[in-house]
This record gives C-alpha cells, structure tokens and sequence, in this order.
C-alpha cells in the first residue's frame, strides 16, 4: 500500500479525529472552483501579476455566485505563471504544476489545524509571488508521518510560535494574510500536505516542473483527503 493510500485508510477510520482547516458550513456555505489554468480565459498574465485586479476578479466571483470560499489547484498546470520570476527564470523548465490547494476568501479568515501534531517550523518567506507567513505542522498517524504547510498567513501568526510546540485538533493556528504581507497575492491560504519534508523547514515547493509531477505525487497527497470539501459550484 502506497503513503497516500495508508493515508486514505487512516481517515477513514479515525474520521472523529479529523477537524477542520477552515469554517465551513455545508449546509449553508458554497464554494467555487477557481481555474488558474490556460484553458480560463478571463484570467492572463496581467491580472495574475496585479495584485489588487486579481483580487477584484477573485471577489467578484465568489460573490456573483454567493460562494463563501474558492478552491482548487491540486496538480492544476498553472501556465498562467508564464513570466513571473519565482516561477519561471526564463531559463530552465517553469514550475507551473501547483502542488497544493488554494482556498481563497477574506482577509482574516481562520485557519485551524484539522489534526494533533506540533509545530514543525515556520519562517516568513518574504518574497514576492512566494507563501509569506508560512506554518508547517508534522502530524504522527498510527506511525505514519504527516507534515501540512499553511501558506500566505497573517505576520502576527508567527509571535510565540516554537519548534515542538502542540497542537490540537481543531486549533486556530492563523488567518488569512493580507496582500501587503502574504506574498503580494489576493488573500488565500496554501495549504499542502508532504509525507516527507526532505530537510527542509520552514518552507517547500508549492509548484513544481510538470516533468517531476511523478516524483511529487509520491510524497504530495491530494488535500481533499483531510479537507472533505463537497463538490464546488464550477467556473
């Protein structure tokens, strides 16, 4: 049995163990899956690039289609990233394949960490088009090791934070951070689940050379196991 697959057989049979990432009411709340690919065409390098234009248009979708949250980007080949340096040097294969997924909505919106563990690292990854705030948490399941990056936070998150420190179930980790502090992005949060964090602290790939889309699928599992969204309202 694969990672992923041990992982899947955990959940399901500790589903009382499992929390929440973000508020959401399925009863009440909808959600809409944002497409960052090519194949969208209301979106190009020039909105993606303006932060303010971005999240007008990211506004206005969700509100036009009374949606709480949007979601998506797990494996989404984002080519829209054509030209922005972090992604792409001109030089070498982009990193256009988007590991994580994107759950857009308010500034200040909580974050909670849907499983116990303890803090992994954290750093402030101060770069444009990069997470900001980040907050990696390692999770110890029956044995198998779970680690899950929190992108794009608050500034103030990171006060009192230390290696080591635990978490629970259900605990408010952070907010959403605003566009001045969370990497210049509209107000989201990245959140990705690694199997390994190949020594690296504080920080790891959110995208990837869609050449080694095998090689990360191995150590990246799709969110949704731990998120459980329901089916979102499509573009």
């Amino acid at each position: 049995m694969d990672l992923s697959a041990q992982l899947a057989a955990y959940l399901i049979a500790h589903q009382d163990a499992v929390g929440k990432v973000v508020d959401f009411d399925p009863s009440t709340d909808h959600l809409y899956r944002l497409d960052l690919t090519a194949g969208n065409k209301e979106l190009d390098a020039s909105t993606i690039t303006d932060a303010e234009k971005f999240d007008r248009w990211v506004t206005k979708k969700l509100d036009d289609n009374n949606c709480r949250y949007g979601v998506g980007g797990y494996m989404e080949h984002r080519t829209i990233y054509t030209g922005i340096p972090l992604f792409d040097n001109g030089r070498d294969e982009p990193r256009f394949l988007h590991l994580g997924v994107d759950v857009w909505g308010g500034a200040g919106t909580a974050v909670y960490s849907p499983l116990a563990g303890k803090v992994h690292s954290f750093q402030d990854n101060n770069n444009h088009g990069d997470y900001g705030p980040t907050i990696i948490l390692e999770h110890d399941l029956a044995g198998l090791k779970l680690f899950a990056l929190y992108g794009h936070l608050s500034r103030k998150n990171l006060d009192g934070l230390r290696v080591g420190m635990p978490i629970r179930s259900n605990q408010k980790i952070g907010n959403f951070g605003i566009t001045e502090e969370n990497g210049h992005w509209p107000p989201h949060l990245h959140f990705q689940l690694m199997f390994d964090m190949n020594g690296k602290r504080g920080d790891y790939p959110g995208a990837c050379r869609y050449s080694e889309k095998e090689k990360y699928l191995k150590n990246i599992p799709d969110p949704q196991l731990i998120l459980q969204f329901p089916k979102a309202v499509k573009v």
